[in-house]
């Protein structure tokens, strides 16, 4: 299998129907392979080899531009605009109201980073992969010659004043306090010393970035567990010179696939035909199709689609099996040249897999297995995907 993808990826132009195919029965992690593929399949890398280095470089060098703009040049500002006593009075200050003025902007991108720094602190807790410092932290930030505001400080000084509402889209209201710790809180987290960062900062910094760039969505929860399988893997690329560089190209990556998918955390557009719940009503029609048993007891448990579906399909399956298991069923999705069809069908399949216990099982039963889902052989999801999709 190694030899096929190389062969495929030695050609001067890769042929993306013979790298999809390849691509869709899983990517082998040796030498880099899934980095390279992904990056290929999420529209990152053109086709034609002989452009890759220098699209890489363009890249990597905007993404260093918007470190500079969003992130040293707001904490440079804040470190001088309390220095002299004329530049508050008369430009601008705190209490501006103006909503043009550098201080408002700089209070509502620290409401988005809290919501952000709360969501990636939590990535993937039962690994230590994203505690750890990472191998190449960004000199650009970390110089220790730098007086300026970072995220990290940011983060710190806003925590202390506030206290914190998150309200989710089914309406509940989470209240955090500082004061209030849970055991699994922030201080269980230990903050690397200076000059050292760990991955999940490596992400809150992509995702920041990512809501400065993208005002009309911004963050929205969730998000946090679309970057993290990215990153994961490009942090953990065998070929060094493509790991040092997992920040920018994670930031790329992931905006691409933002971009075919950001309709589903778009709340106006929840009921249009390319939002969520057109997507979740779609899983029901389809298993409808393959399974109308199964389909009629859902229904007459009454058991809607968006108590499940919508963290499945909104999340691409990141939050119902561990994260290996998820980029193995992620090699299928980026290969699909349908663009996430298959990914109703994955859902319909575990479904169809578990159809026994939810014909024998009332509600409440029903309920804790949809929303914990039982198996965790992923190989038999996607076979069970594949067949459904076969027979069509």
């Amino acid at each position: 299998r190694i030899a096929d993808f190389q062969e495929v990826l030695g050609e001067p132009t890769v042929a993306l129907t013979k790298l999809r195919d390849l691509c869709f029965s899983g990517i082998p992690f040796d030498g880099g392979l899934r980095c390279l593929c992904w990056k290929i399949l999420l529209n990152y890398l053109p086709l034609e080899k002989s452009l890759w280095s220098s699209l890489l470089k363009k890249q990597r060098d905007l993404y260093s531009q918007f470190l500079k703009e969003m992130i040293i040049q707001p904490g440079i500002a804040k470190a001088n605009l309390g220095v002299s006593r004329e530049d508050v009075t008369l430009e601008d200050h705190p209490l501006n109201p103006n909503p043009d003025s550098r201080w408002n902007t700089y209070f509502k991108d620290n409401e988005v980073l809290l919501q952000i720094d709360k969501d990636v602190r939590r990535l993937y807790p039962d690994m230590a992969f994203f505690q750890r410092p990472t191998d190449y932290p960004c000199l650009l930030i970390l110089d220790p010659q730098n007086e300026f505001e970072t995220l990290r400080k940011r983060v710190e000084q806003t925590t202390l004043k506030s206290q914190t509402v998150a309200r989710n889209r089914s309406g509940v209201t989470n209240v955090s306090s500082p004061l209030k710790t849970t055991p699994n809180s922030l201080s269980e987290y230990e903050v690397l010393p200076n000059g050292c960062e760990a991955h999940w900062e490596v992400v809150e910094r992509i995702l920041f970035i990512y809501a400065k760039l993208n005002p009309g969505i911004a963050y929205v929860q969730g998000m946090n567990e679309i970057v993290g399988p990215l990153y994961y893997t490009f942090a953990t690329d065998p070929n060094s010179e493509w790991k040092e560089h997992a920040e920018a190209d994670t930031f790329f990556c992931f905006t691409n696939l933002m971009a075919e998918i950001r309709d589903n955390f778009i709340k106006s557009l929840d009921d249009s035909q390319c939002g969520i719940t057109y997507k979740m009503e779609k899983v029901y029609s389809t298993l409808k199709e393959k399974d109308v048993e199964l389909y009629l007891k859902l229904q007459e448990q009454n058991i809607k689609p968006q108590f499940f579906a919508f963290r499945w399909l909104t999340l691409l399956l990141s939050q119902e099996f561990l994260l290996p298991d998820v980029i193995r069923i992620w090699d299928s999705l980026f290969a699909d040249d349908k663009r996430f069809d298959f990914l109703l069908l994955v859902c319909c399949a575990m479904l169809t897999l578990i159809r026994d216990q939810l014909l024998e099982g009332d509600f409440t039963l029903n309920m804790r297995l949809l929303q914990d889902y039982p198996i965790s052989d992923v190989h038999l999801i996607l076979k069970k995907a594949k067949e459904l999709q076969d027979s069509k």
